[in-house]
Order: C-alpha cells, then structure tokens, then sequence
C-alpha cells in the first residue's frame, strides 16, 4: 500500500468513527483508540507535505490568524422566525396556513430552537469552503477558519451523493456539562469563569486566532437549508435523514406530526422534559414539513409564512442545594427532591426543585452543598441546569439513591430499559396518599378542607383505601380517624378541630375578603359529598388518566357528554378531536378498558359521583369570544382566577398567560404590572372586570361571581 493510499484510508476510517461519536451516538472505539488513529495520520502527512490536504481531519486547527472578519452576502437571506408565546396563537397559525392551503393535508415537524449562535456553511463538492454567521440576515461575517475547528462539523461529507452546492444553516452551541468542565478548569487556573455558554460561543467564533476556538469544546446542530443544487429531499424529515447521510449533525428531538394539536401536545412534552437536554434550548420551532407546500406560502419580508417559534421566558440564579429529599408518586414513581437556599426567580421564591430520577443526578453530578444553576422556563417547575463545579470549596460525597420504599420499605425497582425507579408494593400508603392529594387539588373534585394533614391520618388509620372510600365517610368517621380516641379530650375536641380548620384563604384573586373554611368533620363530610356533583370534566381530571389534563378533560366532557358515551368512544373518534390525537386516544382507551379503570368509575358511580357534563361547563349559545385569545393579570376582586378563566372558555375564548401582538384583550386587576403595560404598547384592548362582566349576554352578575363548585 502506497502512503498515499494509506493516509486516505486512515482519513476514512477517522470520518467514519467521528459519524459514529458525533452523528449517531455510538461510538465503536475508545478515546485512546481514537487518539492513536490521529497521531498514525499526524505523523504520516509530515512525512509527507505534499499529500496534505484541506479537507484533512488533521487540518482542523490552523495556524494562520484571521485578519479582520470580512462580510458576505449571503446566497439567500436568512430571515427570521415569527415568534409566539401561546398554544392559542399556535392553533391560529395554522388555521391561518390552513386557509392558504385550503384543500391540502398540512404535516407539522417540531424542532427544538438551540439557543446558540445561528451560522450558514458552504459545501462545494462535498468540501467545507465557507462558514458565515447571520449577520443582519442579508450579509454575515466569514467564520470558516474557526468553523473548521468544531469536531462534529465535517470538513468534508460522506459518501459520492451529495449535492454540488449545499448550504447547511443551524446552530453552534455548547453543551452544559462542557460548560460546566470548562470553568472548572478556568477557575482551577486562578482564571474568571465564564458567564453563559451564549456568550461564550459568540465570543469564541469571532476569535481570529482559530486555536482559542478550537481548545473550547463547541457543537453544531443543522436545521434548515439556503441554497442547493442537485438536493433531492422533498420534505424536511428526508431533508434532516440526507444530511445525516453526509455526516452532518442534525437537531434532535425531530418530530412529525399530523395536526397542529398533536404537535402542540408534543412541545408540551418536550418543555416539561427540559431537565433531560444538556444544551440550551429558548423554545420549539413548529414547520410545514413539505417544500413544495412552503414554496406556495412564500414569505413576507422579515420571515417564511410556514415556520413559527413557540417561545417561553427563561429566567435563572445560582443558589446552594441544601438537601436531597425522596418522594413517592402516586404511580409509585420515586422522585428526588431537592431543597434549595431560598432564591429570586422570576418575582417568586423558588426553595425547592425537583431533580427528577436517579440517572438525572448521575448525569449532571448534583451533589448536597454544590452551587446549582435553576432555571425557570415559563409555566414549568424549575430544574436544575448545571452544577456549578468551579464553585466547589471542598470535595462533596456522591449522592447514594434508597434501595428501599421510604414509606413501606418495599426494595425499590428500575423500569425495565427505563431511568424512573419505583416502590411496586400496590398497597403502600404513600401511593394512595399523593393520589388522593390530586383528587381533592382545586382542578380536580376541589374538595374544601381536605388537605395533606386530613389525608394523611384518613390513609394512616385505613378509614379511606380508595377514592370511593371517602364518598362512604360519616361526619364521626372523619372525627375519630382525625381525633382518635384519647388524643384529645372529647369536650375539647371539636374547639380544637375548628381551630385547626379555620385558616384565612389567601389566593390571588381574594384579597381583603375572608373565605369560610371547611371547620369541623361535619363540614368536611359536606365538602365531600358536595364534590359529587363537580361534572364529568373534573372527575376525569381527577382519576389521572395519562395525558389528561384539566384541558384535555374539558374538550371530552363537553364532546361526550356523558361517561357511557366516552367508555365506548373508538380511537379514531377520540383522536379525531381537538387537542386529543392518536397518543391521548390510546391513553384513553387503555384506561377505560383495563380492569383498574372500570372499576374505578363503577365504584365512583356506585358511590353517587356525577358522571355527567356539569351545567356551568356547557358551552354559552353565544359564543361572544370565539377565536379570542385572553389574557387574565393582576389582582381580582370579583372573581378567583380559574372562574374567569372558566368563563372565557365557556364563552369561546382561548385564556392565556402571555401578552403578545395576538391576544385580543387583557382582563386587568389591581397591580396589573408589565403585563398591562405591555398590552398598551401593542394596543391590546384593556378591560376591568366590571367590563368583561358587561359583555357577557343574559348573564345576571350575582350568579356568575362565586359561583359555587
């Protein structure tokens, strides 16, 4: 074998084994294993200049500084993304695609949005000839000696299929435990750390001395094409699938979907799940999945009409992990938990932070006493980012998972493939403890005076074993599992319940008003039987069907109307509804035809729960904000939050927690803050609630405000 030969084949091997780590996941050799490929290759081109070539994975770092960066323009411009911040914008988007495509079948593919720094590269040939940033999306500055340096951006693609011309465009980033490492290492050397990985990868393309760019560990993800000759995808998953082909990194998470609802449901997954990415991500990117479709869209002069951002205000602080604490979900599920020095988040005080499983804590190396990096990403619990291992002053133990059930002592299992960890005895207390807690919550059956306290005893003293136990408790069953015999004197018992009992609601909403309080057994023995009659929507909220949330159980409710319809509903009837789709259908079904949820609902109707839709949740003959979307803010003197909100639904309106150019109206109490201000900015209507009641058709005041259940 002639040297030539051997250093291409060496060259091929190493692109293959760098697809393998950085495009698949799987690499098949270890990192010394690796090393020594290089080093065989290293010292083969210096015997041997004049075989070396650009595209030559030796050749990533180069010697030669930029001068200064020099602007391009780019081949087709990179416009920017419409931005939204709410699910009902999102369905307005594409009711609004919809319209332009009147007769097509629309597929939506969701993106996660990288929260890096947005750059185009150049392939000619299948070789890398030029890396560019934005810019100001009609010119950008030419990085290409620093984009070079990025280990999973191929210098030169895979295989002999490749399109003459490709321009990749995407994201580079820099992952948190990089990160994390990185400012280790720099504090160890008496060096400042870091700020953010943002910052960082900004600051690290535009280095003219590509070998600082290239000893920080930066990635890439590709999302989108510019220009092309000789591509063949016609849609954006084949799109991703071929650049995959030509060892090119493409973004994650990629899912298609068949209508706006279920790609919804899937960015709610993926929020929810934020704690598993170990990148930044601002939000998800929502397109047409085919080019044919987009080309009949076109674009406006800013952005593409088929592609829209879903947003979500991300806010962060670095505290100290004081604790780590286990629970036990009502699945069985085994949740770490930690406890936190109280820190500013967003205008609330965040103490706790769930750390999810055991794998997740392995992972990020979370350790009692670390400095952690909190996050708060809209609506969702805070989770925690990065530990802060620069801020380390001392070695800290690992943390050691429970073997065993902190209730029962039952040895704990793992799912079988999966990360969650698990208490499997069915009849542990703790279980049915956080089952019943839902059950009773405010969104559920809102049962007045049940609270965690109540729960506990009533669980601990066997008096309620199931959710149709409490519809069987009398006033003195309550009484003596909460007060057992010769805890308390019987002529003092009843004082001292009430006292227990009668604690001041304070809730946004009700502010200098007092709210009765469920006192004594005989009022919580009221409060549950009045919870019967809480309709259809809260009782299928409340048994916890997979997927089904307070909405989700809304649009069934109202559709069914009645348990026996919704027990005999079929999958496609159920996913051909808004909102629900093939996923939430099958949830569904599962739960209605296994034994478990048969005999729940038997049990429950049996025990005289409402099995039907509730008056007050009947959709008005007059739908007065039919495609409006609503915004509720500050604090309410005439109403609690979710019955104005329930009021807008039932209404036709769509209640939202964000202020953008597409909300229709702002419903604003006391201390409206920024929300009001920025309403007036974009010229939302502003409406007190004297003013939203006035719009309200036949609807007498004194039956709407404080409506009961």
């Amino acid at each position: 074998m002639s040297y030539a030969e051997e250093i291409s084949r060496l060259r091929e091997t190493i692109r293959e084994h760098d697809r393998k780590y950085y495009i698949l996941a799987k690499p098949k050799i270890s990192d010394l294993e690796y090393d020594r490929l290089m080093q065989k290759l290293k010292e083969l081109e210096a015997g041997h200049p004049e075989l070396v070539t650009a595209e030559s994975p030796t050749q990533r770092i180069g010697d030669k500084l930029a001068g200064d960066f020099e602007t391009v323009l780019h081949r087709v411009p990179m416009l920017s993304i419409e931005n939204t911040y709410s699910t009902g914008e999102l369905l307005e988007f594409a009711n609004r695609i919809q319209k332009n495509l009147p007769s097509e079948k629309i597929e939506w593919v969701v993106e996660p949005k990288i929260d890096g720094v947005a750059v185009s590269m150049i392939y000619e040939n299948g070789l890398l000839v030029q890396g560019v940033t934005r810019g100001d999306g009609l010119k950008g500055e030419l990085i290409t000696h620093n984009v070079r340096t990025i280990r999973d951006v191929p210098l030169k693609l895979s295989g002999n299929h490749f399109p003459s011309l490709l321009e990749v465009r995407g994201e580079i980033y820099m992952g948190n435990s990089d990160f994390s490492r990185l400012n280790e290492h720099k504090t160890a050397a008496g060096a400042t750390a870091y700020a953010n990985t943002r910052n960082l990868v900004a600051g690290s393309i535009k280095q003219k001395d590509p070998k600082i760019c290239a000893a920080r560990p930066l990635r890439f993800f590709a999302h989108s094409v510019g220009s092309a000759d000789g591509f063949t995808a016609e849609n954006e998953l084949d799109f991703l699938r071929e650049l995959q082909d030509y060892g090119i990194p493409v973004v994650p998470l990629v899912h298609q979907s068949e209508s706006m609802a279920e790609a919804i449901r899937y960015c709610e997954e993926v929020i929810e799940n934020l704690y598993e990415l170990d990148f930044e991500v601002d939000g998800l990117v929502l397109k047409v999945n085919r080019f044919d479709q987009r080309e009949k869209l076109g674009s406006t002069a800013k952005s593409p009409r088929w592609v829209v951002a879903y947003k979500f205000e991300k806010y962060e602080a670095v505290t100290r992990l004081r604790e780590i604490r286990v629970q036990v979900g009502k699945t069985g599920t085994i949740t770490p938990v930690g406890e936190l020095e109280p820190v500013q988040i967003a205008g609330t005080t965040v103490s706790r932070v769930s750390l999810h499983n055991a794998e997740e804590i392995q992972r990020k190396d979370i350790r009692v006493g670390d400095s952690v990096l909190v996050e708060k990403a809209g609506k969702i619990i805070p989770h925690v980012v990065r530990v802060e291992c620069h801020l380390r002053e001392k070695e800290l133990p690992v943390y050691q998972f429970p073997t065993k059930c902190p209730e029962c002592s039952t040895p704990l299992v793992q799912d079988g493939g999966g990360v969650y960890i698990r208490c499997v005895n069915p009849d542990c207390p703790a279980q049915l403890k956080e089952r019943l807690r839902f059950f009773a919550s405010r969104n559920a059956m809102d049962i007045n005076g049940l609270g965690e306290k109540q729960i506990e005893k009533l669980v601990d003293s066997k008096a309620v074993t199931s959710f149709a136990d409490l519809y069987h408790l009398t006033a003195r069953q309550i009484e003596r599992a909460l007060y057992p015999a010769g805890e308390r004197s019987a002529g003092t018992l009843l004082n001292d319940a009430e006292e227990e009992w009668a604690v001041e609601k304070e809730e946004e909403g009700t502010a200098g008003k007092k709210e009765k309080k469920y006192k004594s057994p005989d009022n919580l023995a009221a409060a549950i039987e009045e919870s019967k009659h809480r309709g259809l929507a809260r009782l299928l909220c409340a048994v916890s069907i997979r997927h089904v949330g307070a909405e989700t159980a809304e649009i069934l409710a109202r559709h069914f109307k009645n348990i026996k319809a919704l027990q005999t509903a079929t999958p496609e009837e159920l996913a051909g509804l808004n909102m629900i789709g093939e996923v939430v259908a099958k949830s569904i079904i599962d739960f209605f035809s296994g034994e478990f949820g048969r005999s729940l609902i038997a049990e429950l109707e049996k025990a005289g729960v409402s099995m039907t839709l509730a008056p007050k949740d009947e959709p008005a003959s007059e739908q007065i904000f039919a495609g409006k979307t609503v915004v509720v803010t500050g604090k309410l003197s005439r109403f609690k939050r979710d019955e104005i909100e329930r009021l807008i639904k039932q209404y036709g309106g769509h209640a939202t927690s964000s202020v953008s150019k597409k909300t229709d109206f702002l419903i604003a109490g006391e201390d409206a803050g920024s929300k009001r201000q920025k309403a007036a900015e974009l010229g939302v209507k502003i409406l007190t609630e004297e003013e939203f009641l006035s719009l309200l058709p036949e609807t007498r005041e004194n039956r709407l405000v404080r409506e009961p259940g």
